[in-house]
């Protein structure tokens, strides 16, 4: 059971409790107001359907899962939910959630825009009429992302034209205080000239002057999409778990 004393109500007791971490920060939307739990140097909290997980975590690992088994025992969190925490080995959840797949993940951010790139004054902002040419790419270059045109969770697009063809594209998720970079694209084709490279920076840069922070999410096996990125300045690391509940 979850003990009163370690309930917070609304976001900006939430930020406090996180130190305003970057996170959490992108995590929480500014007209939210989500209920959250405190133990041993970790924050739980809850959010609503359509603005993310059904839960977010940050602090330390084991009182985050045990949090989160105390919400599963409750009825708060049921099967399908998934959940976004601090990174934690497999044997962690044991006897505490059962996890029908996880995957780990890092969340980098930067607070600084990115140096000059090649290339980069060819990134614009795409429109409605770019969708077709935008599914045609990301089937062709990232099948298995989750951010499609016509996501409402989506506020822009950008890409790169060589020609009249899309050659890289990417999708501007910002909520909360942070700008937020994903679904990052380059044709197959097209890879090895440096797109991926100006389209993130030219995207880092527009975001950054609305933003004081600005993030994105990458796995530990895509190792040079994070040598890059830690090129472009993004040299802020939070380990991440995202799990499903069995």
């Amino acid at each position: 059971m979850i003990i009163a004393d370690q309930v917070l109500h609304g976001r900006d007791a939430v930020l406090a409790a996180t130190g305003r971490h970057p996170y959490a920060l992108h995590s929480l939307w500014r007209d939210s107001e989500p209920r959250a739990y405190r133990r041993d140097g970790a924050v739980v909290w809850l959010l609503p359907p359509g603005q993310g997980p059904a839960a977010a975590a940050i602090g330390a690992a084991g009182p985050a899962l045990e949090v989160c088994a105390s919400l599963v025992a409750d009825g708060v969190l049921t099967s399908g939910d998934r959940l976004n925490l601090p990174r934690f080995a497999p044997e962690e959840a044991a006897g505490r959630l059962a996890v029908a797949d996880r995957a780990d993940w890092y969340f980098l951010w930067t607070t600084t825009p990115p140096p000059r790139q090649p290339g980069e004054e060819q990134v614009v902002r795409l429109g409605e009429a770019d969708h077709p040419a935008l599914s045609a790419l990301i089937d062709e270059a990232f099948p298995t992302t989750t951010s499609r045109p016509g996501d409402p969770g989506i506020v822009d697009w950008y890409g790169i034209r060589d020609g009249d063809r899309l050659v890289a594209c990417g999708a501007d998720r910002s909520r909360g205080d942070v700008g937020f970079l994903a679904g990052l694209a380059v044709a197959p084709a097209e890879r090895g000239r440096g797109l991926g490279a100006a389209l993130t920076a030219g995207m880092a840069r527009a975001l950054s002057a609305r933003h004081g922070h600005v993030a994105l999410g990458v796995y530990p096996t895509n190792v040079g999409a994070i040598r890059l990125y830690r090129r472009l300045g993004f040299t802020n690391t939070l380990h991440r778990t995202s799990v499903r509940l069995a």
